[in-house]
């Protein structure tokens, strides 16, 4: 239970880290956005360990080699956007939104660890695999929203370059799993 609770507080600090980012770029973030953003990172928090134990040791190789570079090429692409939207100036830089879309591509980038997990964990049988994924999916929700209400409160302080903030945070996230994927390697 020990090391459940130690992959899930690893798994979900990415999430935590985009969420922090996301409150402080997004105007008008309140709980129900940090809600949001907690729903979506805990429910690809869940299931990505499920798809990784199903697919098992016969993607292995393959999800290891790629998955960085996914969550890679996510974040910055997110981040990219964001500080291109800071950088036109004016108002309108600001993220006005938390689209699904935008949603959906936070929780996938931050989650594609999780999926490798979920292969890992096909090789020890005494894992119950479906209790170890509802504890990865419940703390990355409850990261992901304290993040978000914590960015919230870092984004008053900071409004003017929040945008620019969020987006820089995002491409380093990105570039931080490349490393230590690449430097493991």
């Amino acid at each position: 239970m020990l090391q459940t609770l130690l992959i899930a507080l690893s798994l979900a600090m990415d999430a935590f880290a985009v969420s922090v980012s996301t409150g402080i770029a997004v105007p008008g973030f309140g709980p129900r956005q940090a809600a949001r953003i907690g729903a979506w990172c805990g429910v690809f928090q869940f299931v990505m360990p499920l798809a990784g134990w199903f697919l098992g040791s016969s993607v292995k190789a393959y999800i290891e080699f790629i998955d960085h570079w996914i969550a890679f090429g996510l974040l910055a692409f997110i981040g990219g956007s964001m500080i291109r939207e800071a950088l036109s100036g004016g108002e309108e830089a600001a993220v006005t939104d938390l689209s699904h879309r935008r949603l959906f591509l936070l929780a996938l980038a931050t989650s594609i660890d999780a999926l490798a997990v979920g292969v890992t964990l096909a090789f020890d049988e005494s894992v119950n695999i479906l209790l170890s994924a509802a504890i990865i999916g419940v703390v990355a929700f409850a990261l992901a929203m304290l993040g978000g209400l914590l960015g919230r409160r870092l984004g008053r302080l900071f409004q003017r370059r929040a945008t620019l903030l969020g987006g820089v945070v995002l491409v380093f996230i990105g570039a931080k799993i490349l490393f230590e994927h690449l430097s493991a390697a």
